[in-house]
């Protein structure tokens, strides 16, 4: 039995066996026989090697039928991305852009929710980071502040990420936009008229 047929049956066709007008079948029922016929004379002839006996070979370091196994199997399960996070990070050369990016998305955890309340970092270049404060009276308390927020922020990121504290406190607008700009400029008065 194979395929769950039996192929010693009376009324199955071999590959070799005509069917004629006289049997009392119609012509869709010969085409039919014909071409099961010819699929299992097909498959009696497979492409299988001597000594194989599934679908696929074995491989070495592969268990026996090609699958991994119940356990997990880091070369071909999907992993998870906080354990290959990391890896990347690390061949990639982003841990630097990621520390500076943690400065900003994680303000309050690094110097407190309190002080995050009343300041928010401007910019961060060549170490130097920019804090703005909500008014002079904060941005003088962070001036005193300012040797423990910088250790604070030295233990949470590393040495290299922060090493100089700018403080100021709330500005009027400033018409001066990026470090490229004209100092003698007029402003926007330049534009009227």
């Amino acid at each position: 039995m194979a395929d769950g047929v039996d192929d010693d049956g009376p009324d199955e066709l071999g590959p070799d066996d005509e069917v004629g007008p006289d049997d009392g079948a119609t012509d869709d029922d010969d085409l039919a026989r014909m071409m099961l016929a010819g699929a299992r004379g097909t498959s009696r002839t497979s492409r299988r090697r001597p000594g194989q006996r599934g679908r696929r070979a074995d491989v070495p370091g592969r268990n026996r039928g090609g699958y991994s196994g119940p356990g997990p199997d880091p070369a071909r399960d999907p992993q998870r991305i906080g354990a290959l996070l990391p890896g990347y990070v690390a061949d990639l050369g982003w841990e630097a852009p990621m520390a500076d990016a943690r400065v900003f998305a994680q303000w309050p955890t690094l110097v407190g929710a309190d002080v995050a309340a009343h300041c928010e970092p401007q910019s961060l270049r060549d170490g130097e980071l920019r804090i703005t404060a909500e008014s002079t009276a904060w941005a003088t308390q962070l001036r005193l502040l300012a040797g423990t927020l910088l250790a604070r922020l030295v233990a949470e990121l590393g040495p290299d990420v922060v090493r100089r504290l700018v403080i100021s406190g709330p500005t009027a607008p400033s018409w001066k936009h990026g470090p490229r700009s004209l100092r003698n400029g007029r402003g926007p008065r330049d534009t009227y008229g």
